[in-house]
C-alpha cells in the first residue's frame, strides 16, 4: 500500500490541518515562533488571543514584529505579519484576555486542539480547567533560558496541568522587607512597594515605613517616642500614609530621601533589640553628602551604562531624577491618576535601582547593577529565542501526534542545556496518568483547608484561598447545612455584606463542608473545613492538607533529572492574556526552584527509569452548571510583581 504525501505529510494528516480549527494562546516569544510553523505546516485555521501589546524590548527575539509596531496589539500585528508567510490562511486575533468570561466552555469546543504559549500560572490554571470541561486536547509548554518543555494533556489519558501540586512562590515577612533586610533581593523588593506606594495603586501588605509590631523589636516605647525625635525639619515623619506625605511635600525629593533613608532609619535605630546580634544600619543624610561629593564621584565606571555600580552620590543624584520624571508623569495623568510599574519603563527601573541600592548601602551589602536589580526585580532571567524555536517545533510535531489520532505516542519532551548521559538534548518522557487525587482533574474534586474559622473572613477565602490558591476566577460558595446557605455569590454586589464578617458567623466549624462553583471554568470544588484553634506559621492563614500539599515532590538526584523547568513566568507582573496590566515576557521564567516547581512540577531532563512531569493533563467530569449571566470578570493578578522569589 503506497502512502500519498503532500509536502512531507501524508494526504490524510494534510487535509485535516487544512480544515481543523486550533487556539493559540499568547503570541509572544513562543506564540510567534508557533504561529509561523502553523501556516507552514498547513494549518489554515487559527485563533490566537493575547492581551498584551507590543514593548520594545520584544524585538530582540519576536520576530514578528518590529519597531514600527511597538505600542501595537501582539495578537493583531502577529495574524498580519504571519499572513504574509502563507497569505491564505484563515486566522482571527483577539486583543483580549482569556479569562474574559466570553471564552467559556462553548468557546474551547469549536476547536480540536489548543496550544499554550503563556507567561504564568494563573492563566495556564484556567486554560487547563476549561480545556478539561470542553475536552479538548490541551498542548503546554514553556521555557527557561536554555531550558524548554512540551507535554500533552487529555482529559482522561494523562495528567492535567494541576495533578502535580506546585508550591507557592517564596515570599519574604513583611519585618524582613521593613526592618531588617539582610539580601539584595529584600532591598529590590523594598523600592518596588516604595514605587507603588509612592506612584501607584497602595496595598496595605506593601508598606515600606518601619515595622512597629516586628516581634523582635521588644523595645520601651516611651524611651523610643523621645529618641525617635531624631528630625524636627523637612522629612520628619509622621504615621500617615507615605503617599499623602509625599503629595503634601510636592514629591521633593531630597525631603523623600531624608524621610526614607535617614529618618526611618533612625526609627528603626530605636529598636534596639534589632541590632543585638545585627550589625546596625547607617543612615543618610542628603545634605550632608552633597556636601561632601568629590569631583571623582561623578565619574562613571567604564562598560555598559546598565552594567555599572554608580556610588552613592550617583545613586542619589538618580533616585532625584527618577522622582521628578515620575512626578511629571503622574500631574499629566491628572488628579487621583496611579502609575504601573513595568521594569521595561526607564524612570521606574531607574527608580527601583536608586532606591534599592541606597537601601543595600544603609545595610552594608554589596550594590548591584542595574542589570542585576532588573533581573532580580523581574523574577526573570533572560529568554532565549533559540529555545523558543525549538520548544515552538516541538508543539506542532506533538499536535500532529493528537491530529492523527495517535495520543499514544505522545510525550512530554524537555530540552536540556547540556546533553544527558546518552548525549541528548532532547529527552522524551511517555506521558503520565491522571493523579487519582487532583482537586482539578478527579471525578470529585475535594481538598480539605486548615484554617482558624474565628480569624479567616469570607473576603479571604474567596480572594487567598479559592482565586489565589485554586485559581477559579468567579467562585460561587454554598455551605453544605441542609440548608443551601450561599456564602458568597459571584453575582456582583449579592454577597458583599459578607465580606468582611467571619466563617464561624456562619455556622462553619470543623467538619464543615463548602461547595464552591465556577461556572466559567465548568469547575466544582468540594472544601473541607479543619478547624485549629493555635496560629499556624506566621504570616500563614491557612494551609491545604492531605491529597493537594504545598510542596512538590523532591526532584530526582541524579544531575541529568535536576535542572528545574518552569513554564513561564510572571511573577508579577500580570498575566499577558489574563489581566489588563502588563505583564512579564512569557517566554522568560522564574529562576527560583519554587516557582520552577510550581509552574511545571519539577526536574528538567528525566531518565527513562525516573520520570518526572511538568506539565500537564486531566481527567474529570464536571458536575452539571446553571448558565451564567451578567458575569463580571476581574482579571486574576500576577504573582510575579508580589510575590518575590529569590534568585541565586
Amino acid at each position: 500500500m503506497t502512502v500519498q504525501l503532500v509536502g512531507s505529510l501524508r494526504k490524510e494528516l494534510a487535509e485535516s490541518l487544512s480544515t481543523c480549527r486550533v487556539l493559540v494562546v499568547g503570541a509572544g516569544g513562543i506564540g510567534c515562533e508557533l504561529l509561523k510553523n502553523l501556516v507552514l505546516t498547513g494549518f489554515k485555521n487559527i485563533e490566537v488571543i493575547d492581551l498584551d501589546t507590543i514593548d520594545v524590548s520584544n524585538l530582540n527575539r519576536q520576530f514578528l514584529f518590529q519597531k514600527k509596531h511597538v505600542g501595537k496589539s501582539k495578537a493583531q500585528v502577529a495574524k498580519e505579519s504571519v499572513l504574509q508567510f502563507c497569505p491564505t490562511a484563515n486566522i482571527t486575533a483577539y486583543h483580549d484576555s482569556i479569562m474574559n468570561p466570553d471564552y467559556n466552555v462553548e468557546f474551547f469546543r469549536n476547536f480540536m486542539l489548543v496550544m499554550n504559549a503563556l507567561d504564568n500560572r494563573a492563566a495556564r490554571n484556567h486554560v487547563n480547567r476549561m480545556c478539561l470541561a470542553a475536552d479538548i486536547p490541551l498542548i503546554e509548554s514553556g521555557t527557561a533560558g536554555y531550558l524548554g518543555q512540551v507535554t500533552v494533556i487529555k482529559k482522561g489519558l494523562t495528567e492535567c496541568y494541576e495533578c502535580q501540586p506546585k508550591p507557592t512562590q517564596k515570599t519574604f515577612p513583611g519585618c524582613t522587607i521593613r526592618n531588617t533586610p539582610s539580601e539584595p533581593i529584600h532591598c529590590i523588593v523594598w523600592a518596588k512597594y516604595l514605587f507603588n506606594q509612592l506612584f501607584g495603586e497602595e496595598d496595605a501588605d506593601q508598606e515600606v515605613s518601619p515595622d512597629t509590631a516586628d516581634p523582635e523589636a521588644a523595645w520601651n516605647p516611651a524611651e523610643t517616642e523621645a529618641r525617635a525625635m531624631a528630625s524636627e525639619m523637612d522629612g520628619d515623619i509622621k504615621r500617615i500614609s507615605t503617599k499623602d506625605w509625599a503629595r503634601s511635600t510636592g514629591y521633593d525629593p531630597v525631603k523623600l530621601f531624608n524621610k526614607l533613608f535617614k529618618d526611618d532609619i533612625m526609627y528603626l535605630l530605636t529598636m534596639d533589640k534589632l541590632w543585638k546580634k545585627r550589625k546596625a544600619p547607617l543612615p543618610l543624610d542628603w545634605h550632608k553628602l552633597e556636601s561632601q561629593v568629590r569631583p571623582q564621584d561623578d565619574v562613571k565606571a567604564g562598560g555598559l551604562k546598565d552594567q555599572q555600580v554608580l556610588g552613592v552620590w550617583g545613586y542619589c543624584q538618580l533616585f532625584q531624577q527618577s522622582i521628578e520624571t515620575l512626578r511629571s508623569q503622574l500631574k499629566e495623568k491628572g488628579d487621583g491618576a496611579e502609575l504601573v510599574w513595568d521594569k521595561d519603563e526607564p524612570p521606574a527601573m531607574d527608580f527601583v535601582t536608586a532606591a534599592a541600592n541606597l537601601r543595600m548601602h544603609i545595610f552594608s551589602m554589596n550594590m548591584k547593577s542595574r542589570f542585576d536589580i532588573k533581573s532580580m526585580a523581574g523574577n526573570i532571567i533572560p529568554a532565549i529565542a533559540t529555545t523558543n524555536a525549538i520548544i515552538a517545533g516541538l508543539i506542532v510535531m506533538e499536535g500532529l501526534k493528537v491530529l492523527s489520532g495517535e495520543l499514544e505516542s505522545c510525550r512530554t519532551i524537555f530540552l536540556n542545556k547540556h546533553p544527558n548521559l546518552r548525549k541528548k538534548l532532547l529527552v522524551p518522557c511517555i506521558l503520565d496518568p491522571p493523579c487519582a487525587n487532583c482537586y482539578v482533574c478527579a471525578s470529585r474534586p475535594e481538598v480539605t483547608v486548615k484554617l482558624n474559622v474565628h480569624k479567616t473572613t469570607v473576603l479571604s477565602l474567596q480572594d487567598k484561598i479559592l482565586k489565589e490558591r485554586f485559581g477559579m476566577v468567579a467562585p460561587d460558595v454554598q455551605i453544605e447545612d441542609g440548608k443551601g446557605t450561599i456564602l458568597i455569590s459571584s453575582e456582583e454586589g449579592e454577597t458583599d455584606a459578607n465580606n468582611g464578617k467571619f466563617l464561624s458567623d456562619f455556622g462553619i466549624r470543623n467538619g464543615s463542608r463548602l461547595q464552591s462553583d465556577d461556572f466559567l471554568q465548568d469547575y466544582t470544588l468540594l472544601i473541607n473545613v479543619l478547624h485549629v484553634s493555635e496560629d499556624l506559621e506566621k504570616d500563614v492563614e491557612f494551609e491545604v492538607v492531605g491529597d493537594a500539599p504545598d510542596k512538590a515532590p523532591t526532584p530526582p538526584s541524579n544531575q541529568e533529572d535536576a535542572n528545574s523547568i518552569a513554564n513561564g513566568n510572571k511573577d508579577s507582573a500580570q498575566p499577558s492574556t489574563s489581566s489588563n496590566a502588563p505583564a512579564e515576557e512569557d517566554d522568560v521564567m522564574f529562576v527560583d526552584s519554587d516557582e520552577a516547581a510550581s509552574s511545571s512540577s519539577s526536574a528538567a531532563a528525566p531518565t527513562s527509569s525516573t520520570k518526572r512531569k511538568h506539565l500537564d493533563d486531566e481527567t474529570g467530569e464536571a458536575s452539571a452548571k446553571r448558565p451564567r449571566t451578567n458575569q463580571s470578570h476581574e482579571a486574576a493578578d500576577a504573582d510575579d510583581d508580589d510575590d518575590i522569589i529569590a534568585l541565586d
